[in-house]
């Protein structure tokens, strides 16, 4: 079995990509966009996690069985995160109990 051969200066470019979205990383650090700066670091950090796994996983070149394999890899990761946020954000729900102490008291004549 052979694998895809590609060229030197798709790696280079790639390569560069990256550390251009590094250096957009730390620049973006430094400006204040509120709430956004969050947006944009995941952002950046999204796009340069798929030119890895594209180019120096050689995603972009396996057959469709490595991609699905790699599609479900993210499908589980997003049910994961899914689950761990609705458990993070309906924590508030339940009442927090105040114990016996306040229960009584409010009984006494």
């Amino acid at each position: 079995m052979h694998g895809h051969i590609v060229a030197k200066s798709v790696y280079f470019l790639v390569f560069f990509t990256l550390l251009a979205l590094t250096a957009l990383t730390t620049a973006i650090a430094f400006v204040d966009l509120g709430a956004m700066n969050t947006v944009a670091a995941l952002a950046i950090a999204v796009t340069k996690a798929t030119l890895v796994v594209l180019f120096f996983m050689h995603v972009k070149y396996s057959p469709g069985l490595t991609r699905i394999v790699v599609v479900a890899g993210f499908f589980w990761l997003a049910i994961l995160l899914a689950l761990t946020l609705s458990d993070f954000f309906t924590r508030s729900w339940t009442p927090i109990p105040s114990g016996w102490q306040s229960s009584i008291s409010q009984y006494k004549p």
